[in-house]
């Protein structure tokens, strides 16, 4: 597509009320989506004085640090973690009536498949990297699961 072609579309879309424009020719497809505008709003504070007192505006910045800091840091759990290799959905089981590979209590041994992790369709099999005793299992199953997230606790 030509670039002059191109920089009078998206001036076109830039100036009307259309939100999103998607052209597809034989060189290829364009699409053009225009954004809505992003306004940052600075909390008000109000007075609790007897007399009408006008609303005071607080930057954020002065807001945020006026504000005491609480830290929600959740326990590390005891033993080793079997953390998630890769993103996707997890399961306990191979199948949706199937015993779940492990329960809280098992035994397991290093190289034993203790969960699924669904990834674009496939099936990936979790295996054990430490050999002990399940303590927690940390996700529910068909459950999201991200990068490096804890699985299962083993000790």
């Amino acid at each position: 597509m030509d670039l002059r072609k191109l920089k009078t579309l998206i001036d076109l879309v830039s100036e009307s009320n259309v939100s999103e424009l998607e052209i597809t020719e034989a060189e290829g497809k364009v699409r053009i989506v225009k954004s809505a505008p992003v306004v940052a709003a600075a909390p008000i504070t109000y007075s609790m004085a007897p007399a009408p007192v006008a609303p005071t505006v607080v930057p954020a910045v002065e807001a945020a640090s006026a504000a005491p800091a609480v830290a929600a840091t959740p326990a590390a759990p005891a033993g080793h973690t079997v953390k998630s290799p890769m993103v996707g959905t997890f399961y306990r089981a191979s199948s949706p009536g199937a015993k779940p590979f492990v329960e809280v209590g098992d035994t397991i041994k290093e190289g034993e498949t203790i969960c699924i992790v669904e990834a674009m369709k496939i099936l990936n099999e979790i295996e054990a990297d430490k050999s002990g005793t399940v303590t927690q299992i940390l996700v529910e199953n068909g459950q999201a699961v991200e990068y490096g997230q804890p699985l299962y606790v083993i000790e």
